[in-house]
Parts: C-alpha cells; sequence; structure tokens
C-alpha cells in the first residue's frame, strides 16, 4: 500500500521541486505480520498516522520554499526514521507486559501397540503411496516419553481472536491420510485442504456446535484440483474432518476464539507465544490420554519474561 500526498501525480512524485509530494510505502506482508502487536497491527495503525498527520500538514501550512523544504525533509524522516523507532518503542512496551509460555507435556505408563490399517494395505491405489505398514496415530511418543499431538490452550479467554488475519492452515491430503492428524486454528482463520494424491477424496468436517455456527459440509475433492477452504466461527475441541472415499482417514481441529494455543511436536514440545501478563489455567488435551471431557490443567503466571509449565498425562486404564 503507497499513501500519497493530495498533490502527487498517479504515476509518482513530480518533477518539480515545487510540489510537497511524499509518498509512504507500506512493508511487506511478512514485516507487518512481525509488528502484529496484541493484535494491532502497528503498519496499519503508523499509515493513519501519517495520513492524519499529512492533511493537517496541508491545512494548516502555507506556500513557500521554507514550507516545501520543511516537509520534505519531515516526510523523509517520518519515512526512514519514525517508523522503525515507533515500531520499536511499540514492540518493548509489548515485550514487557508479556511472554512466552513453553514447555513439555510427557506420557506416564506404556500406551498400547499402534494398529496396522488394514484397509489401506488392500486398496490399489493408497497402498501403493507407502513402502511399509501404515499404522494408527493414537499416541506420538518421542523423546523422553514427549507426548506430540496434544493441544495446549489458555482457558476462560475469548473474543481475542485474529483468526481473520492470521495465515491460513493447510490440511493436506497425501498416501490417503490426513496431515497434519491434530492441529489448531483461530476463529475465522482459513483452513486450507489440499488433495495431493492422485485419486479423489471426499472433505467432510463434522463439527458438533452446530447450533453456534460451525457448518458441516460434505465436498468431493478430485485429484489436481484447487483447494477447499473452510471457515468456523466457534470455538470447538477435536473437530473431526473425515472421508467417505477413505473410511479411515481422519483428522482433528481445535478451534479456539484467541491465538494462545499450541499442539506438541513429536517429542512433546510446545510454545505459546506473546501472552498477556497475569495469571491463568491451561488445558491439555490429547485423543486418548486427555479427552474432551477431561483434560489436564495447570496453572501459571507470566511476568514479562519467558516461563515453563511442563505437563504430565497417563495412559488410561485398559477397560
Amino acid at each position: 500500500m503507497v499513501i500519497k500526498s493530495r498533490m502527487c501525480n498517479r504515476h509518482g512524485p513530480p518533477k518539480t521541486k515545487d510540489a510537497p509530494c511524499f509518498f509512504y510505502k507500506r512493508p511487506s506482508p511478512a514485516i507487518c505480520k512481525r509488528w502484529l502487536i496484541s493484535g494491532i497491527n502497528a503498519c496499519d495503525t503508523f499509515a493513519e498516522l501519517v495520513k492524519t498527520f499529512t492533511n493537517l500538514l496541508h491545512h494548516k501550512m502555507v506556500s513557500g520554499t521554507f514550507t516545501r523544504l520543511f516537509l520534505r525533509k519531515l516526510i523523509d524522516f517520518m519515512n526512514k526514521a519514525w517508523l522503525f523507532g515507533f515500531v520499536a518503542m511499540v514492540a518493548s512496551l509489548q515485550g514487557a507486559h508479556s511472554g512466552d509460555i513453553a514447555g513439555t507435556v510427557t506420557l506416564k505408563g506404556t500406551p498400547p501397540p499402534e494398529i496396522e490399517n488394514q484397509q489401506i494395505k488392500i486398496d490399489p491405489v493408497c497402498s501403493k503411496m507407502h513402502s511399509g505398514p501404515v499404522k494408527t496415530q493414537f499416541y506420538v511418543v518421542g523423546q523422553n516419553n514427549g507426548l506430540g499431538d496434544c493441544f495446549v490452550t489458555l482457558k476462560g479467554i475469548s473474543g481475542k481472536s485474529d483468526g481473520a488475519n492470521a495465515a491460513p492452515v493447510v490440511l493436506d491430503q497425501k498416501g490417503c491420510e490426513y496431515v497434519p492428524y491434530i492441529f489448531a486454528v483461530q476463529t475465522g482463520q482459513k483452513i486450507v485442504v489440499k488433495n495431493s494424491d492422485p485419486v479423489m477424496h471426499n472433505v467432510h468436517p463434522m463439527p458438533v456446535r452446530v447450533d453456534a455456527g460451525n457448518k458441516e459440509d460434505n465436498k468431493a475433492q478430485m485429484a489436481g484440483s484447487p483447494p477447499i477452504t473452510f471457515t468456523f466461527p466457534a470455538p470447538e475441541v477435536f473437530l473431526k474432518f473425515s472421508c467417505q472415499v477413505h473410511p479411515w482417514m481422519f483428522a482433528y481441529a481445535s478451534i479456539v476464539d484467541h491465538p494462545y494455543f499450541a499442539v506438541t511436536d513429536k517429542d512433546g514440545k510446545y510454545t505459546i507465544k506473546n501472552v498477556p501478563d497475569g495469571k491463568y489455567t491451561m488445558e491439555v488435551y490429547h485423543r486418548k490420554a486427555a479427552p474432551i471431557s477431561k483434560p489436564v490443567t495447570g496453572e501459571v503466571e507470566v511476568k514479562g519474561g519467558s516461563v515453563t509449565k511442563d505437563f504430565a498425562l497417563e495412559v488410561p486404564a485398559s477397560k
């Protein structure tokens, strides 16, 4: 985005020295994303400041050589220095009042062995996409008993979603499986479903909170066809995606109304960034060891810096 003063021509700054013209060029989306502070985009905020201040200058200042030189120097300063100083100042204030929560989720006990997927094994097309047995992914246990695919979130926060401006999350269909198996997004954030397989799939989100606006859908997706995009307006833990063409295919999306969440990696590690100072209750969900009806909780306090919070889940007793 480029903001121009009223006297700029449509092709750029005029050649004459008398025209009080300036350009403010918005930084790239990648840079602006790094300047997202407490849901407020510093690029947008500064652009509005530039427009407002410049209009005041145009209305209040009299013409003349001194004014033109002053305006030109002022705008040059604003573009080259004030923008970065402004962002740095706001970022430093934000850093003083927020911190990261990081930790590891571990598993106590011995999980049952994963089961080989016999349906893929006998499928003439899907079986050729795998060099070995395909098994269930109920317990992804890594180094030091770290447990992957856990959904970690802060409890009791609502109305803080920036999902409409967040980058889309990609859910791929690869080897006749959904990848990733467990993921999380904010309300209003785009879930882009791809089909990387040479076969047709059927994308079927199956929300429980239909009454709250989470819409069930069912769309065929041919090989090589464009991605399908979904969004969900209401929070929901482990919203199921299935495929009627390949009934063993499942993925689970957790939808939250704020950006303070994470999914543990293969070694059980997670980080929740830029959490405002305060005391919070955290919740950990896992498809088997901490289901929707029985999350593991813990208390944490953020005081302007990083804090560590670990959790231990137990393998449920066999029935």
